[in-house]
């Protein structure tokens, strides 16, 4: 891949494809295309393929996506199927029609079945039922990662897929209604101390096992891909580290210099007790996670500490 190569990336303002544009630029790339959702609606099939035709870009990141938390997953079952399978379908379609060289496709670990043994290995998928409330959302995503598989084997085209763990950095969703476990406890200690808050109260035992993967380390394991992976198949993409949900607080509550108390609601629900993803085949392909969970936090920290935000999304 050049660094005078046109590049694409979908969905450049989210989390994930706002590092990919980071990493790029870092590395030297400097023809990058990009373009807002109101400049572009990729569930358009023909406002897609008018995009590529005049573009022609020579490789695509697919980072855009409808996404949400269980709350909004669950809600909007109908739109969250409808628009993914849109966006995913009307891009790799158009890729294969204009020629891409390579094109890397963006899931998530959502796709593996609710009792998937742990650490989940990507030979797991579709070998039992998934999480019903998240459903819609892991279908899309499958569909997407046998749609690369099919257009390769039909057409010869170099489609990757990988499906990253749980996702924190820049660019995050800090409304407690709808936003992911870890920018939800920085937001609350943030404000517990800023307002001399004695307690910050968390949902559940705080035993369950999480793994979370900073945003900046997945950008440059699918740069790595881009370079190094021309497979069928995907590869799962996170650290190989775990840590209680309590664990995670205390960790948050370390780095931002928060004084007072976590408090349990153990009357709400814990979720699923483990979800770790096996990285052994990424590993293998010679590339590994370097950023450690708490120097992530603390980057998070540095780059929110001072963020006032709106009331209403409480």
């Amino acid at each position: 891949m050049n660094k005078s190569a046109k590049i694409y990336i979908a969905g450049h303002r989210g989390m994930v494809g706002s590092a990919i544009k980071r990493k790029l630029n870092k590395e030297g790339y400097t023809n990058i295309i990009h373009r807002t959702s109101s400049e572009l609606d990729l569930r358009n099939q023909q406002a897609v393929n008018d995009f590529f035709a005049a573009e022609k870009p020579d490789y695509v990141f697919l980072a855009a996506a409808k996404v949400g938390g269980i709350l909004a997953n669950n809600t909007y079952r109908g739109q969250f199927l409808y628009e993914n399978l849109m966006i995913q379908n009307n891009v790799i379609h158009a890729a294969h029609e204009n020629g891409v060289i390579k094109l890397l496709f963006l899931g998530s670990s959502c796709i593996y079945p609710k009792m998937a043994p742990q650490p989940m290995t990507e030979n797991a998928l579709l070998t039992g039922l998934l999480e019903p409330t998240n459903e819609p959302y892991a279908i899309a995503k499958i569909a997407g990662i046998k749609m690369c598989d099919a257009y390769r084997a039909q057409y010869g085209s170099n489609f990757i897929s990988a499906m990253p763990t749980n996702l924190y950095g820049p660019n995050d969703n800090y409304d407690l209604k709808k936003s992911h476990v870890l920018p939800a406890l920085m937001r609350k200690f943030i404000e517990a101390k800023r307002e001399g808050k004695p307690t910050v109260e968390m949902w559940g035992t705080g035993s369950p096992l999480r793994e979370f993967m900073h945003v900046d380390d997945l950008a440059d394991a699918c740069y790595f891909l881009m370079l190094n992976h021309n497979e069928e198949g995907f590869v799962n993409a996170g650290t190989g580290e775990e840590i209680t949900i309590l664990g995670l607080a205390q960790l948050i509550k370390k780095v931002v210099g928060y004084e007072g108390e976590i408090v349990l609601d153990t009357s709400k629900p814990d979720g699923t007790p483990r979800k770790l993803m096996n990285n052994n085949k990424l590993e293998s392909l010679g590339w590994k996670s370097g950023i450690s969970l708490e120097e992530g936090v603390r980057r998070v920290y540095a780059d929110v500490k001072d963020v006032v935000w709106d009331a209403e999304l409480v």
